[in-house]
């Protein structure tokens, strides 16, 4: 098998934290394009049924009995041919080999399952016994379902993914252009002084929509393979910045820690993070999430920013030395207050960058006024 038809190891070597990383890495080991998931096809083709574990070790060894011990180089054909054989089939954790073939698999029979063939029962506890994915192939159902850690995922023809990953993508295209906007607004307020805890709130909102809907695109491009290159493309070009900006408007908004209440920025970005769909949609809940008493009185109060986000758009500007800006200025308004002559006195800000930080942000402040008010 070529080095690049084999997929990164999805069981306990794959380095993945949590169920749903060990399940993304499955998908990929599983997805269209892969010498795996050829084999699977060609079974599913050919008629008959199938039970692979896609890793091995002490534990899966234990629970084989029967069968033939082969160690023989992987290959789509050679699976489809073996799964003839009436047993269970076992991989390398690299799926580079299979290593046995007919064998029956004896799981704890205490494992709780909801399944009820005994293939997928079969499949279902031993991918909660030893945490390695485990295929099942359905004769009669004629699908390909995936246990990971108690989880199954039935695997779906690429079309009907790419309908839904295309609607997917239509609705993040809709949801960026409105944060662009709502993003250029808060630069012109930010310029200008102007700005509320709704108008923070508003952007934050935006931001954590597009990301969210990113994150189920990104599971379609899993789950695509090779048929998934171009939609990841341009989820590439859709989301770039976005992840950056996120963490920018915290840092900047974060209210200062009281005797009452206080929030780090991980600690905001965590809540944002958090926080479900519909919750998603009241601006009074995503203000609490960020620091803000979250009434709805306080979401016209004024606000300034640190100048984390506006700093971070000037050319060539290293995050070190934004950091010593914000923490020598304290604020936006007086660093587009400073001269070059003050900026300056910022360690690490010499006559050159302090004439690039006073031009760029002049810029900025320029284009942002424009684009609001013509």
């Amino acid at each position: 098998m070529a080095a690049n038809d084999r997929a990164a190891a999805p069981g306990k070597s794959a380095g993945s934290s949590g169920a749903d990383g060990l399940m993304r890495a499955s998908l990929s080991a599983v997805a269209p394009g892969t010498a795996l998931r050829d084999g699977l096809e060609r079974i599913l083709r050919g008629n008959t049924g199938g039970l692979i574990v896609l890793g091995s070790d002490k534990t899966v060894e234990s629970m084989c009995t029967g069968g033939f011990v082969l160690d023989v180089e992987f290959s789509a054909t050679r699976l489809r041919e073996l799964c003839k054989l009436d047993g269970g089939i076992v991989v390398s954790s690299d799926l580079s080999k299979i290593l046995r073939a007919g064998v029956q698999l004896v799981p704890d029979p205490t494992i709780p399952t909801e399944e009820t063939g005994t293939r997928h029962r079969t499949a279902d506890r031993v991918s909660k016994q030893v945490n390695f994915p485990v295929v099942s192939v359905s004769q009669s159902m004629r699908l390909i379902a995936l246990y990971v850690d108690g989880q199954r995922r039935v695997l779906e023809d690429s079309a009907a993914i790419l309908s839904r990953a295309n609607q997917a993508l239509a609705t993040l295209e809709r949801y960026k252009l409105r944060l662009d906007e709502v993003a250029g607004t808060l630069s012109a307020l930010e310029i200008e002084d102007l700005v509320t805890v709704r108008d923070v709130t508003a952007v934050a909102q935006r931001l954590e929509m597009v990301r969210r809907i990113a994150t189920e695109i990104a599971e379609y491009v899993v789950e695509l393979g090779t048929d998934g290159r171009l939609l990841a493309l341009q989820l590439d070009e859709l989301i770039a910045g976005v992840e950056p900006e996120r963490e920018l408007v915290v840092r900047d908004y974060v209210p200062e820690p009281t005797a009452k209440r206080s929030r780090t920025v991980d600690e905001a970005m965590s809540e944002l993070d958090s926080l479900h769909q519909g919750e998603l949609l009241e601006l009074p809940i995503v203000a609490r999430a960020l620091g803000y008493t979250g009434s709805p009185e306080s979401l016209d109060s004024a606000v300034s920013p640190r100048g984390f986000r506006l700093l971070a758009k000037v050319p060539r500007l290293p995050g070190a030395i934004i950091d010593r800006l914000v923490e020598h200025f304290g604020g936006l308004q007086k660093l587009l207050a400073a001269s070059v002559d003050d900026l300056q006195t910022v360690d690490g800000v010499g006559e050159a960058r302090a004439r690039s930080v006073r031009e760029g942000l002049s810029r900025l402040a320029e284009s942002s006024i424009l684009e609001r008010y013509v």
